[in-house]
Protein backbone atom coordinates (compact mmCIF):
# COMPACT_ATOMS: atom_id res chain seq x y z
CA UNK A 1 0.00 0.00 0.00
CA UNK A 2 1.42 3.50 -0.91
CA UNK A 3 -0.54 5.13 2.10
CA UNK A 4 -1.96 7.76 -0.07
CA UNK A 5 -5.25 8.33 0.07
CA UNK A 6 -8.10 7.76 -3.03
CA UNK A 7 -10.35 10.29 -4.16
CA UNK A 8 -12.83 10.93 -6.24
CA UNK A 9 -13.57 13.70 -7.94
CA UNK A 10 -16.63 15.49 -7.50
CA UNK A 11 -17.11 18.96 -7.89
CA UNK A 12 -17.04 20.38 -4.69
CA UNK A 13 -13.78 19.38 -5.08
CA UNK A 14 -12.88 20.93 -8.47
CA UNK A 15 -14.34 23.69 -6.90
CA UNK A 16 -11.73 24.13 -3.94
CA UNK A 17 -9.13 23.49 -6.02
CA UNK A 18 -9.62 25.96 -8.08
CA UNK A 19 -10.49 28.50 -5.33
CA UNK A 20 -6.93 28.05 -3.92
CA UNK A 21 -5.61 29.06 -7.26
CA UNK A 22 -5.42 32.39 -7.50
CA UNK A 23 -5.31 33.85 -11.13
CA UNK A 24 -6.67 36.97 -12.89
CA UNK A 25 -8.36 36.25 -16.15
CA UNK A 26 -8.78 32.84 -16.97
CA UNK A 27 -6.93 30.00 -15.73
CA UNK A 28 -3.49 28.68 -17.65
CA UNK A 29 -5.16 25.20 -18.01
CA UNK A 30 -2.94 24.64 -21.39
CA UNK A 31 0.07 24.47 -18.89
CA UNK A 32 -1.68 21.81 -16.57
CA UNK A 33 -1.86 18.23 -17.18
CA UNK A 34 -2.54 16.60 -14.03
CA UNK A 35 -3.01 12.82 -14.57
CA UNK A 36 -6.69 11.63 -15.34
CA UNK A 37 -8.94 10.78 -12.23
CA UNK A 38 -12.06 9.46 -14.31
CA UNK A 39 -15.79 11.13 -15.43
CA UNK A 40 -17.61 12.80 -13.39
CA UNK A 41 -21.76 13.17 -13.39
CA UNK A 42 -21.38 16.42 -15.12
CA UNK A 43 -23.25 17.61 -18.54
CA UNK A 44 -23.47 20.48 -20.65
CA UNK A 45 -26.70 20.44 -22.84
CA UNK A 46 -26.72 21.92 -25.80
CA UNK A 47 -28.82 25.12 -25.03
CA UNK A 48 -25.47 25.76 -22.68
CA UNK A 49 -27.37 24.41 -19.26
CA UNK A 50 -24.88 22.88 -17.12
CA UNK A 51 -25.81 20.02 -15.40
CA UNK A 52 -24.15 17.84 -12.00
CA UNK A 53 -25.68 14.62 -11.49
CA UNK A 54 -28.33 15.52 -12.90
CA UNK A 55 -29.60 18.73 -11.98
CA UNK A 56 -29.00 22.22 -13.73
CA UNK A 57 -26.81 23.50 -11.81
CA UNK A 58 -28.25 27.43 -10.58
CA UNK A 59 -25.24 29.37 -9.22
CA UNK A 60 -24.09 31.28 -12.67
CA UNK A 61 -21.19 32.01 -10.47
CA UNK A 62 -20.08 28.37 -10.04
CA UNK A 63 -21.01 27.62 -13.99
CA UNK A 64 -18.79 30.45 -14.88
CA UNK A 65 -15.96 28.92 -12.01
CA UNK A 66 -16.65 25.53 -13.44
CA UNK A 67 -16.63 27.04 -17.54
CA UNK A 68 -12.50 28.80 -16.87
CA UNK A 69 -11.20 25.18 -16.31
CA UNK A 70 -12.94 23.75 -19.46
CA UNK A 71 -10.12 22.31 -22.14
CA UNK A 72 -10.68 20.23 -25.26
CA UNK A 73 -8.55 17.08 -26.36
CA UNK A 74 -9.39 15.54 -29.45
CA UNK A 75 -13.00 14.73 -29.05
CA UNK A 76 -13.41 14.60 -25.02
CA UNK A 77 -14.16 17.57 -22.52
CA UNK A 78 -12.26 17.80 -19.25
CA UNK A 79 -12.39 20.26 -16.54
CA UNK A 80 -8.62 20.86 -15.42
CA UNK A 81 -7.25 21.96 -12.00
CA UNK A 82 -3.09 21.67 -11.69
CA UNK A 83 -3.81 18.38 -9.13
CA UNK A 84 -6.75 16.80 -11.79
CA UNK A 85 -8.44 16.35 -14.53
CA UNK A 86 -11.92 14.93 -15.14
CA UNK A 87 -13.84 14.09 -17.82
CA UNK A 88 -17.89 15.51 -18.46
CA UNK A 89 -20.19 14.92 -21.33
CA UNK A 90 -20.98 18.31 -24.16
CA UNK A 91 -24.08 17.63 -25.96
CA UNK A 92 -22.64 20.24 -28.54
CA UNK A 93 -20.55 22.82 -27.96
CA UNK A 94 -19.80 23.90 -24.28
CA UNK A 95 -20.76 27.65 -24.80
CA UNK A 96 -23.56 29.30 -26.35
CA UNK A 97 -23.23 32.52 -28.21
CA UNK A 98 -26.52 34.80 -26.57
CA UNK A 99 -25.52 38.15 -28.30
CA UNK A 100 -22.63 39.77 -30.40
CA UNK A 101 -22.08 43.46 -31.18
CA UNK A 102 -21.50 45.09 -34.35
CA UNK A 103 -18.72 48.33 -35.22
CA UNK A 104 -18.37 49.13 -38.46
CA UNK A 105 -20.06 48.24 -41.51
CA UNK A 106 -18.94 46.08 -45.00
CA UNK A 107 -15.69 44.47 -44.66
CA UNK A 108 -14.23 46.60 -42.09
CA UNK A 109 -17.23 45.49 -39.58
CA UNK A 110 -16.62 43.80 -36.61
CA UNK A 111 -18.88 41.08 -34.78
CA UNK A 112 -18.06 40.61 -31.19
CA UNK A 113 -20.14 37.87 -29.54
CA UNK A 114 -20.85 37.51 -25.84
CA UNK A 115 -21.41 33.56 -24.64
CA UNK A 116 -23.51 32.74 -21.54
CA UNK A 117 -20.98 32.50 -19.06
CA UNK A 118 -20.01 36.20 -20.02
CA UNK A 119 -16.44 35.29 -22.17
CA UNK A 120 -16.39 37.78 -25.60
CA UNK A 121 -15.07 36.20 -28.36
CA UNK A 122 -14.27 38.79 -31.82
CA UNK A 123 -14.90 36.82 -34.87
CA UNK A 124 -11.64 36.58 -36.64
CA UNK A 125 -9.12 34.87 -38.36
CA UNK A 126 -7.79 33.01 -35.11
CA UNK A 127 -11.38 32.90 -33.59
CA UNK A 128 -13.72 32.17 -36.75
CA UNK A 129 -17.05 31.77 -37.06
CA UNK A 130 -18.44 28.51 -39.08
CA UNK A 131 -21.80 27.07 -39.98
CA UNK A 132 -22.28 23.18 -40.30
CA UNK A 133 -25.73 21.76 -41.89
CA UNK A 134 -27.76 18.99 -41.09
CA UNK A 135 -27.29 16.24 -43.76
CA UNK A 136 -31.14 15.40 -43.71
CA UNK A 137 -32.56 18.47 -43.04
CA UNK A 138 -30.38 21.19 -44.41
CA UNK A 139 -30.50 23.12 -40.98
CA UNK A 140 -27.61 25.12 -40.14
CA UNK A 141 -25.38 25.03 -36.94
CA UNK A 142 -23.63 28.45 -36.39
CA UNK A 143 -20.93 28.65 -34.33
CA UNK A 144 -17.83 30.72 -33.02
CA UNK A 145 -14.30 30.09 -31.89
CA UNK A 146 -14.25 31.22 -28.23
CA UNK A 147 -10.98 29.91 -27.11
CA UNK A 148 -8.57 27.19 -27.69
CA UNK A 149 -10.69 24.53 -29.51
CA UNK A 150 -14.26 25.59 -27.37
CA UNK A 151 -16.79 26.68 -29.56
CA UNK A 152 -19.68 28.31 -28.99
CA UNK A 153 -23.44 27.40 -30.65
CA UNK A 154 -24.75 30.97 -31.54
CA UNK A 155 -28.14 31.10 -30.67
CA UNK A 156 -31.13 31.50 -32.74
CA UNK A 157 -31.81 35.29 -32.69
CA UNK A 158 -28.13 35.91 -32.66
CA UNK A 159 -27.96 33.52 -36.02
CA UNK A 160 -31.02 35.58 -37.48
CA UNK A 161 -29.24 39.25 -37.08
CA UNK A 162 -26.09 38.02 -38.38
CA UNK A 163 -28.36 36.74 -41.69
CA UNK A 164 -29.85 40.93 -42.19
CA UNK A 165 -25.34 41.38 -42.01
CA UNK A 166 -25.10 38.76 -44.86
CA UNK A 167 -24.04 39.96 -48.07
CA UNK A 168 -22.34 38.17 -51.18
CA UNK A 169 -18.91 37.34 -51.55
CA UNK A 170 -17.28 34.83 -54.05
CA UNK A 171 -20.45 32.96 -54.57
CA UNK A 172 -21.33 32.58 -50.61
CA UNK A 173 -23.38 34.30 -48.52
CA UNK A 174 -21.83 35.25 -45.44
CA UNK A 175 -20.83 37.80 -42.74
CA UNK A 176 -17.43 40.22 -42.73
CA UNK A 177 -15.79 40.94 -39.40
CA UNK A 178 -12.78 41.59 -38.78
CA UNK A 179 -11.31 41.69 -42.42
CA UNK A 180 -12.32 37.91 -42.88
CA UNK A 181 -15.34 36.53 -44.67
CA UNK A 182 -17.43 34.00 -43.06
CA UNK A 183 -19.53 31.83 -45.51
CA UNK A 184 -23.17 30.85 -44.42
CA UNK A 185 -24.36 29.00 -47.72
CA UNK A 186 -23.56 29.06 -50.74
CA UNK A 187 -25.36 32.25 -52.84
CA UNK A 188 -26.73 29.42 -55.65
CA UNK A 189 -28.86 27.78 -52.74
CA UNK A 190 -30.47 31.00 -51.23
CA UNK A 191 -34.17 30.85 -52.48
Amino acid sequence: MSGQKTVTPSAEGLAASLTAVKTRGLPPVHLWNPPFCGDIDMRIARDGTWFYEGTPIGRPGLVKLFSSILKKEGKNFFLVTPVEKVGIAVDDAPFVAVDFEVTGEGRTQVLSFTTQVGDTAVASEALPIRVMRDPDTGEPSPYVLVRTELEALIDRKSFYRLVDLGTHHDGWFGVWSSGRFFQIIPSAELP
